[in-house]
Order: C-alpha cells, then sequence, then structure tokens
C-alpha cells in the first residue's frame, strides 16, 4: 500500500505512550512498516496526478531541462521525449512546452567540423551535461532512436490534443530524418523479402561488420510506426511494425526462458540472432532495458488491437508468470540461461509487466500492483526521489492507456 506523508504526533504523552508499547512488544512493527502500511491516493487517477505533480518539481527545471540525478545531473534526449509524451497524456501543454523548447534549442545536432554551427539533421543528440572544463553542452553527438521516436509519438498526439498544427508540422519534418538515419534497409537475397530494421543510434555504432547490425528490442514501438504512417504515408512504416513482430519473436528464441533481452545482433545474411560480440559492452540479458518490451507491446495490443501482440505476451511472460506464482517476486536481471544474476527487484520491472499481466492475467496484474507498485510509492515517488527512470516507467506502466482515446488524444474519465 502506499505511504503517507510522515505523522506528525500533536502531544509528547502520545509520542510516550506509542514508544512504550512499541518497546514493551505491545506494538511489533517498527516505524517504516507503520509508514508502509499508510493509506495510498483515493485513486489511481490522483495517484497519477500525484506523481506527475512531483515529478515537475523534482526533475524538470523552469527551462524545461529534464534532470537525471544519479547521473551527474545530466540530461538525455530519452529524459526530454518523455517528459513530452507525459505532458500529452496528463494534459499539460505548458510542460509540454517548455522541455520540448529546451530539447530543440540544446540537442540538435551541429556539424562539428568545421565548427560551423549547421544543423546535422532534426533529431537530437542522446547526452547533454557538464564538460571536464565545467561547461555545460552535448556530450555526445549521437541519437537514440527511442528517444526520437517518443519525441515524435509526442508531437503527434499533442497536435491532436492541444490542434497545434505546428508541432504535427514539425514531427512530419523529423520523420523524414528518421526514416533515413534510423531505419536500415536489408535487400531481399536468399529466397526471402526485403525487410527493414529500426536502428538504436547511427548506423556506424551498431554494425561491427558489414552483415551484422546490432538492435535493442526495447525501442519497437509497432503503435509508433502505425502512428507515423497516418501522418507520413511516403514511407513504409508499416513494414516497421512487420520487422519488430518478427525480430521480437525470433530473439527471444536466445533465451532458454523465452525472454527478450536488452540487446541482439542479427546476422543479415542468415537473419540468425546471437549476443553482440564481449568488445561491444552490450549484452543479450533480461534487465532494464528490456522491461520495456512489455509495456510497448502491450500498447500496440490496446490500441490497436494487434493479435501478435498478445500472442507475444501470452507465450513470454509464461517464464515471468511461474516465478511469481511460485515466490511472488521477480529478479531484476535474467540471463539466457534463465538464470537470476540479481538478488534484488526492480519497481520499474514490475510497472512494464502491469498493462502486459492486465491482458494476459489480470489477478496476477493486480497482485503486482497492490504488494509492488503501491508499496514502493511514497509523497509522489516511486523508491526514492532520485530515480529518473523509475518514475517515467512507473507512470507509463500505470497509465491507463485503454481510455485513451488515440483519435482525439483525450484521457476518458
Amino acid at each position: 500500500m502506499l505511504k503517507l506523508k510522515p505523522i506528525a504526533f500533536c502531544c509528547l504523552a502520545l509520542l510516550s505512550s506509542f514508544v512504550i508499547l512499541l518497546t514493551s512488544g505491545i506494538l511489533s512493527v517498527s516505524l517504516e512498516s507503520f509508514r508502509v502500511a499508510a493509506q495510498p491516493p483515493a485513486s489511481l487517477t490522483e495517484l497519477l496526478q500525484q506523481s506527475w505533480t512531483t515529478y515537475r518539481q523534482r526533475f524538470i527545471q523552469a527551462d524545461g531541462r529534464v534532470i537525471d540525478w544519479e547521473n551527474g545531473a545530466r540530461s538525455t534526449s530519452e529524459g526530454q521525449a518523455y517528459a513530452m509524451l507525459r505532458s500529452v497524456l496528463a494534459d499539460d501543454p505548458a510542460t509540454f512546452d517548455l522541455t520540448f523548447t529546451w530539447a530543440e534549442n540544446n540537442l540538435r545536432r551541429h556539424n562539428l567540423d568545421p565548427p560551423n554551427g549547421i544543423d546535422l539533421d532534426r533529431l537530437w543528440a542522446w547526452k547533454w551535461g557538464q564538460t571536464p572544463e565545467g561547461s555545460w553542452a552535448i556530450l555526445d553527438q549521437n541519437f537514440a532512436s527511442d528517444a526520437d521516436l517518443d519525441a515524435i509519438t509526442a508531437l503527434i498526439l499533442a497536435n491532436r490534443r492541444w490542434q497545434r498544427s505546428d508541432y504535427l508540422e514539425l514531427a512530419q519534418h523529423k520523420l523524414q530524418d528518421f526514416w533515413n538515419l534510423a531505419t536500415f534497409a536489408v535487400p531481399a537475397q536468399n529466397n526471402r523479402s526485403p525487410r527493414r530494421y529500426l536502428l538504436p543510434g547511427q548506423i556506424a555504432a551498431f554494425q561491427p561488420t558489414p552483415n551484422q547490425i546490432i538492435l535493442n528490442p526495447s525501442y519497437f514501438a509497432p503503435y509508433a510506426f502505425r502512428l507515423f504512417a497516418q501522418v507520413d504515408p511516403t514511407h513504409d512504416w508499416l513494414s516497421l511494425v512487420d520487422s519488430s513482430y518478427m525480430i521480437l519473436a525470433t530473439s527471444t528464441q536466445l533465451s532458454k526462458v523465452g525472454l527478450p533481452s536488452d540487446w541482439v545482433m542479427v546476422n543479415l545474411d542468415t537473419s540468425a540472432f546471437q549476443s553482440p560480440p564481449v568488445r561491444s559492452q552490450l549484452r543479450s540479458t533480461y534487465s532494464f532495458d528490456a522491461f520495456r518490451v512489455w509495456w510497448r507491446i502491450s500498447l500496440d495490443a490496446i490500441w490497436f488491437q494487434e493479435p501478435r501482440a498478445l500472442t507475444f505476451l501470452e507465450q513470454q511472460l509464461s517464464y515471468l508468470q511461474s516465478l511469481w506464482q511460485a515466490n511472488q517476486a521477480i529478479p531484476a536481471r535474467i540471463n539466457l540461461r534463465g538464470a537470476a544474476t540479481a538478488r534484488y527487484e526492480a519497481t520499474a520491472q514490475y510497472a512494464m509487466l502491469y498493462p502486459a499481466f492486465q491482458l494476459v492475467n489480470p489477478t496476477i496484474a493486480h497482485e503486482i500492483y497492490q504488494q509492488k507498485l503501491l508499496t514502493s510509492y511514497r509523497d509522489g515517488v516511486w523508491d526514492n526521489d532520485s530515480a529518473y527512470y523509475v518514475q517515467n516507467l512507473a507512470w507509463f506502466g500505470l497509465f491507463p492507456a485503454d481510455r485513451f482515446n488515440l483519435q482525439t488524444a483525450t484521457f476518458a474519465p
């Protein structure tokens, strides 16, 4: 259950009585467990509103910069995109404009050789922070395609919700660069049809050899590709829907228990999947990136009634379902052999599992909500007030997408 604000004891006598009862063993609970047992907000709507207000105060500067306190107070394109997407879902146009404008002003990729300031494209550099010299600037010019994907999705929805044609026009411009730089075409060969894959970033960073590319399954967002197709008919965005489901179904075979991985590598000649090379420092393991697969595929099932989405969730959740039923707990990291490589759990994982289990096993979804998501929440924050990542994943996982109208981008009460 949720924790309320600290209890104020109004008189010394009451406090003394409580201490006597506690130390005498009549009350066996600790102060911490007493706080955990406090009542949650009256509704999920109130919880989402409270956590969004707290997030704005703690993680978003007055100028719109989203701060990752756990990583040197840096900012990322992911953080700005998450804030934009949450702003649309929360009907907060002011925060949307602030976070979007900051990103446009500070994350646009510029030509550095020579340093003439000309934009390379309309995508965003993924990392911004303090340089060794003490100034604040872009630290890595590469883009992260999941962030640009989420930002473009947010722009499309913002146009629908607030009738901002300028947002739609910019989304359409960004889609041209996104198609050219963040997708990769594999020509037809060996009786296979041509395919197009979503890349994690610039091809040079994710192509260790000419016939291999490294992919991140948690970036695949079929619902977003469908939205892109609605506003940009000049490109075959639906081909990315098909390749996403193909990769998800095939790459999970790397895991003996059928789980998605943070990173996978595909051989372009054979279409076979394997772990990335050790030198890349990217791992095929089920962990904090892969958690997002459940949420993204759930959205496609909810918003577009995609049968492949429901099939994927039913099949690939089976191992985690068995773990939960046996232990009422799921470890935060699981290797390809199905062995836990972490003794701790992750609120972020439970949040991403919540909408998925709502679709395939509502009983488990309810148990996760009561036992894991409410108990880790207090005063608008999950886990702790520096945990930027979990705040976003928890909010997205709990948002009732089935009550959100994609065509009007409005939330039905």
